[in-house]
């Protein structure tokens, strides 16, 4: 109804997308399922004793959304499985349920569950528990606002410092990754190439001997 679709329209406008659970298994020092949910779509703080866990939470969700694990090296993969006493992990996978609220991914539900599994010889992402490549999930998060080009969703530690002390022009190069512009400069330089290519093959075509 009208009314419904102005609820949603007004819910969409005071909550933006925000991460509602985050399921881990396998991964780092999480070798049994455990989800965390309850999120507030503003502010959480996640606290807890040395070695229980938090860094490796926030590592889960660079795992699935950032830049972990970029290269496709079974090393690489096997130093995110867990290895605990007894019987190591040999798959993990992270998944994310993400608020959908305000449409900002382009799909026809609230919610989205995107989620990313590997093995020593997989390293696989699904969305809505369909198989998608990777590709389309780098593509999904821009659509999004989710550029991996910007390496500050979660600011690690150590940033602040590196953050304080950096030089003007590295500043700039910063406010670019982070406003989006850098993405946008080099699909921009993607687009002039590929027209000084199409251009050049034209007027070879029209330099050809006409022989019919």
């Amino acid at each position: 109804s009208d009314q419904e679709d102005q609820e949603r329209r007004t819910r969409s406008c005071s909550v933006a997308m925000f991460v509602k659970q985050v399921v881990i298994e396998g991964f780092l020092t999480y070798k049994d399922q455990t989800a965390l949910e309850y999120f507030d779509p503003k502010v959480n703080t996640v606290v807890g004793p040395n070695g229980s866990g938090k860094s490796n939470f926030f590592k889960a969700i660079r795992f699935v959304l950032g830049d972990l694990l970029s290269t496709s090296r079974s090393e690489e993969r096997r130093g995110l499985l867990h290895e605990g006493v007894g019987h190591g992990s040999s798959s993990a996978y992270v998944e994310l349920v993400l608020d959908n609220s305000d449409g900002r991914i382009p799909v026809e539900s609230s919610e989205v569950r995107l989620r990313r599994t590997i093995t020593l010889k997989k390293d696989e992402y699904s969305l809505e528990r369909k198989h998608v490549t990777k590709t389309e999930v780098v593509n999904l998060l821009e659509s999004a606002g989710f550029s991996r080009a910007n390496p500050y969703y979660i600011v690690q530690q150590g940033k602040i410092r590196d953050l304080a002390v950096m030089t003007d022009k590295a500043r700039l190069e910063l406010l670019k990754e982070v406003g989006g512009t850098k993405i946008y400069e080099e699909r921009r330089k993607e687009s002039l190439d590929l027209m000084k290519d199409a251009g050049a093959k034209k007027k070879e075509i029209e330099d050809m001997p006409n022989f019919f």
